[in-house]
């Protein structure tokens, strides 16, 4: 999958050297997986320069309604609304990657880094993965994350808190210039998504309350949308 995940980074496609280098994995047993990937289809391969390839297109087709696409009108109104970069994101390993975005039409905004793994703690997004996480992950990533113990006490207190209420907030946590606040998004009883406003911490502490809001609603939308 890492491997997947490097080629389709790259419009250019990626080769055996910079594979090794970003998996940090010998090339002999990445030749001999990328052949693999080849001859069924999921990776094509020129000169040396390995590719994306058909089936993963096939094996997606099969997958259920995608979040992406129920959530792309709503995701354009709330840019509309506030005029702030909106996402959805999902918890990809230990980590959020953001898989779809509309972004803010001012000058000053956040850049959404898409697909591109982002860290579970302090984002707003990865926070609510967190809240959800199964019995005894969060526990495990903060204990990694964070080493001061009252510090990492705080951040399991602000999960409870975060279950509770079905918001969350980055105040600066990441950068101090950048802000954010997300919700999470269900299919059933299982969080598979979050959906997040992010911008200049300036302008979205100053609407923090009207932003927070207006996520859980488009969240609670697009829940009942999925169920």
């Amino acid at each position: 999958m890492g491997i997947l995940e490097e080629a389709a980074k790259s419009p250019h496609g990626v080769r055996l050297n910079t594979l090794a280098l970003e998996l940090q994995a010998p090339k002999s047993s990445l030749h001999a997986l990328t052949k693999g990937l080849v001859a069924l289809g999921y990776l094509t391969e020129t000169n040396g320069t390995y590719f994306v390839g058909p089936a993963v297109g096939t094996l997606l087709s099969r997958a259920p309604a995608s979040v992406e696409e129920a959530a792309r009108p709503l995701l354009a109104e709330l840019r509309d609304q506030f005029d702030e970069s909106v996402m959805l994101s999902r918890f990809v390993g230990d980590g959020v990657v953001y898989s779809e975005s509309f972004e803010s039409t001012q000058i000053i905004r956040y850049s959404v880094p898409q697909r591109t793994r982002r860290p579970l703690y302090p984002t707003s997004s990865g926070k609510c993965f967190l809240a959800w996480s199964p019995d005894g992950f969060a526990e495990r990533y903060l204990d990694e994350a964070i080493k001061d113990s009252m510090q990492r006490q705080r951040a399991l207190e602000e999960l409870q808190q975060i279950r509770q209420q079905r918001v969350s907030i980055n105040r600066g946590e990441v950068v101090p210039e950048v802000s954010g606040v997300a919700a999470p998004i269900f299919r059933g009883e299982r969080v598979v998504a979050a959906l997040a406003i992010a911008g200049p911490t300036s302008r979205i502490v100053k609407s923090i309350d009207s932003i927070a809001n207006a996520v859980q609603m488009t969240a609670a939308e697009l829940s009942q949308h999925l169920s």
